[in-house]
């Protein structure tokens, strides 16, 4: 009965319309609007991956293999498939033009190809003609194309020479697109079309050099391609064959943005418990203008159950209202918007209505209300009819009774289960959601202590009357201590944060690169070249340390006889192929951390050293087995020892190192690093790529630079999810000082009577903003700090370093944030005539 009074009740009252609710709608809108366009375009690009994904990977399938071409029992097997085959060859290379001092090199991708490519799709070029037009040969040199970065680089135009290695080609137009370009995953330098059969005399693709080669099936209509591909898989894997077809035909950038939608979900959670807060003020400041109505309920007999259902149903109608129109909002933005996303999209999407994001942020949104306005509604209880009428809301018992937080807690347990399951990283997400709860902990006793600071500061301010008024009113909450701390600290505690985490990760990358980073990598060098190579450098004053090994590439097939996938999951060292080494001594700079090296000589069975981390990651121990692929020959190897490998420093690196006569007869190359000074940088380049033109140069300043690009395409995206966050702040704080209004129109009156001017009241009232909002800014500071430590100490696993130029925009943000809210509603109460308000009062 008391529910059928109760919903009556709240149908009455929600006739008045949403008046005291427009913040709370605002800022559940916001909230769910904003994680259900991330989720959204996220199903968008996935269903266009999946609908793409033969386009994308350039067939239906793909086998790669490195180091290596395909064996005859391979090639058999695929031509047994019935279906049409390209054949293509991956690797790095310099491309050169001109001759001698004069030359100008750059690092390319070198893309060759044969006449079948590509079997699905079409490579757009500039001028547009044919790709078969662009390889011709024309006055005995073949034709090529590159990416218009390139080019440009090179000041290279259509029918200019250059060269590859001692090929010499003619550019005959630009890439403007290649239908496979997202499948080949991130490159070092702008790739170079070619086709495969004029590298013959480039000296390129000799024994040992790093390249790889990918054949790409086009199976025959009818075709079973996941039988096709369980096939293929037990019959080559174990040769290092790695399988890939349209099912999931650029895995990378499918990883990509699941992560990076993960992570924007979770920066919306931040917006949503922003935007609770701003949803509990709302619902105490309602709950406070209708102390009048709930008093004479109660002495009308309507019990603390009808009470609390009453405003229950109404809360809940509104927040049902405000999710609605969010997801109204998060579900055609996208629709409406998709020429635009799609044209700064890099991958194929897909827009429409998806349901599953839709019902994610319906759940997302649901919870936060829950949470966020039982606790200011579950207060109501305590207060008795009689201090009602005085206006003793406040004076309520903090804290509900127990059976309310049990309930805020399980739906807090609910809610982080479901972040969890959605975001599909509960590392990550517990990290977000024990941030969030940090923040708010800090902000409210950061509060507390603001109100007791400035209560005992007030006293002792003396000649300056605004700043006086200005502490007694955040002292007595008059200036919304509360409300301002947890709504603007949060959205500039998730700024800050990204901020912080962004400088240091670039930090990270490039920050060192003049003490710590090699000048160069220089790969594809042969054996019968690394005599001459290091004696140029050793000559070199300028050089001061280099750094050279043998160079193989194999797969970890098997761990103790088992899958290596079945035993180290998804691990990046299983993941694909991996640089190995050999060495007779245990070279001087490594340190072992277990196990014993080999004897020199040593011809026994095959030995490994293994990278420590990267061992406790996979749970290897001493003596257990590993079978690694290497040009399609299995080699069985026990672990004999465990050794540091540092990769943080961009210096070389192996995960493992085997003994020599393991490898024995397998063809290979040598790696370098040379550390140099950048003056000398240009004239090592010249020099040996002039004596060696096989050999390739990747300039480390370069390849940083390129991540650098990626990296900030992601701080940028997780930006704007912050900046959601604070927008949501803002309304918080609109809302509160909204709230607020009445108490300074009583404030500005008194103030008036006894002689104020409005300057001085104004004054007083910006001041009292710009102190909330330079501790909130202080506050939120401290706590992005902490959580982008946390973050780049246990996850990334970088040093930190604070950034001080994104920190001292986060205190500047805060001081001008509250002012502005502040002085929006600053005017109203010095235009009030203050007989009329004080008559009002009494």
């Amino acid at each position: 009965m008391s529910l059928r009074l109760a919903a009556r009740l709240a149908r009455r009252d929600l006739r008045g319309g949403v008046r005291g609710f427009r913040i709370f709608l605002a800022c559940l809108v916001l909230g769910v609007a904003t994680i259900a366009i991330v989720g959204s375009v996220r199903s968008a690009i996935q269903t266009g991956l999946a609908r793409e994904g033969a386009a994308l990977l350039g067939g239906d399938s793909e086998m790669r293999f490195t180091y290596r071409f395909a064996t005859d029992a391979e090639r058999d097997w695929m031509a047994g498939t019935r279906a049409e085959i390209s054949e293509l060859v991956d690797f790095r290379s310099m491309a050169v033009v001109g001759s001698g001092d004069a030359a100008d090199r750059a690092l390319t991708q070198v893309k060759a190809v044969d006449a079948a490519y590509p079997l699905l799709g079409q490579v757009v070029l500039d001028p547009p003609m044919p790709l078969a037009d662009a390889f011709a040969t024309v006055d005995g040199l073949p034709g090529a194309a590159m990416e218009r970065a390139l080019s440009d680089r090179l000041n290279l135009n259509p029918g200019d020479r250059f060269r590859l290695g001692e090929q010499e080609f003619v550019l005959r137009a630009t890439i403007r697109s290649i239908p496979d370009g997202l499948a080949d995953g991130f490159a070092l330098g702008p790739r170079t079309l070619v086709l495969s059969g004029d590298l013959g005399s480039s000296g390129l693709l000799q024994p040992g050099t790093l390249f790889t080669t990918k054949y790409r099936l086009n199976l025959p209509e009818g075709a079973d391609l996941r039988q096709t591909a369980d096939e293929a898989k037990g019959r080559f894997t174990e040769t290092g064959m790695r399988w890939t077809d349209a099912r999931n035909g650029a895995p990378g950038i499918a990883d990509f943005t699941r992560r990076l939608s993960a992570f924007l979900i979770l920066v919306g959670l931040s917006g949503l418990a922003v935007g609770g807060v701003g949803v509990s003020v709302a619902v105490r400041t309602y709950l406070a203008d209708k102390t009048a109505t709930i008093a004479t309920l109660r002495t009308l007999g309507a019990d603390r159950r009808t009470i609390f259902q009453l405003y229950f149903l109404q809360i809940g109608a509104l927040s049902l209202l405000g999710i609605v129109l969010g997801l109204v909002l998060g579900g055609l933005m996208p629709v409406l918007l998709a020429p635009l996303i799609t044209a700064q999209l890099p991958v194929p999407a897909v827009f429409a209505i998806y349901p599953a994001p839709l019902g994610e942020a319906a759940i997302y949104g649901l919870l936060t209300a829950f949470i966020f306005t039982l606790w200011p509604l579950a207060r109501t209880e305590d207060i008795r009819a009689a201090t009602l009428f005085r206006e003793a809301l406040s004076q309520a018992s903090w804290f509900p009774r127990w059976p309310y937080l049990l309930t805020i807690l399980a739906a807090l347990g609910l809610l982080v289960g479901l972040a969890m399951w959605f975001s599909g990283s509960a590392r990550l997400t517990l990290w977000t959601i024990g941030g969030l709860c940090g923040a708010l902990v800090l902000l409210s006793l950061a509060a507390g202590a603001a109100r007791f600071l400035a209560r005992v500061s007030a006293p002792m301010v003396r000649g300056k009357p605004a700043m006086r008024w200005a502490l007694a009113a955040i002292s007595t909450g008059r200036g919304g201590a509360f409300p301002v701390m947890l709504s603007l600290g949060l959205g500039l505690s998730v700024l800050s944060a990204v901020g912080q985490i962004d400088g240091n990760l670039r930090v990270a990358i490039s920050g060192n690169l003049p003490d710590v980073a090699p000048s160069y990598f220089f790969v594809d060098i042969q054996k019968d070249q690394i005599d001459g190579f290091n004696a140029r450098l050793d000559e070199d004053p300028s050089v001061t340390r280099v750094e050279s090994a043998p160079m193989l590439r194999g797969v970890i097939t098997r761990i103790n006889g088992q899958p290596a996938q079945e035993v180290a999951g998804n691990h990046w060292v299983v993941r694909g192929d991996r640089g190995i080494t050999y060495a007779e001594a245990l070279p001087k700079t490594t340190r072992l951390t277990a196990g014993e090296w080999w004897p020199a000589g040593y011809t026994g069975p095959s030995l490994i050293s293994f990278a420590t981390e990267e061992a406790e990651e996979l749970g290897l121990s001493l003596g257990d087995t590993l079978t690694v692929n290497i040009l399609g020959r299995d080699i069985e190897a026990t672990i004999a020892s465990f050794r540091e490998v540092d990769f943080s420093t961009a210096g070389m690196g192996f995960v493992m190192t085997m003994n020599p006569a393991s490898v024995a007869g397998a063809p290979h190359s040598y790696i370098a690093t040379v550390y140099a000074e950048e003056r000398a940088e240009a004239a090592i380049l010249r020099d040996l790529a002039s004596a060696y033109p096989n050999i390739t140069a990747i300039r480390v300043r370069d390849a940083i630079d390129r991540a650098s690009d990626v990296l900030a395409g992601l701080a940028t995206a997780t930006s704007y999810g912050a900046g959601t966050s604070l927008l949501t702040g803002f309304l918080v704080l609109i809302g509160a000082a909204a709230a607020g209004q009445g108490a300074r129109l009583y404030e500005a009156a008194v103030l008036r009577t006894l002689g104020a001017t409005r300057g001085l009241i104004l004054w007083s009232f910006l001041l009292r903003s710009a102190l909330l909002g330079a501790v909130a800014g202080a506050i939120a500071l401290s706590a992005g700090l902490l959580g982008a430590w946390a973050v780049g100490t246990f996850v990334f696993e970088t040093g930190f370093t604070i950034i001080w130029s994104s920190a001292l925009m986060i205190v500047a943000g805060g001081v001008i944030v509250t002012t502005a809210a502040g002085l929006i509603f600053a005017w109203r109460p010095l235009a009030a005539r203050s007989a009329a308000v004080l008559r009002a009062r009494e």
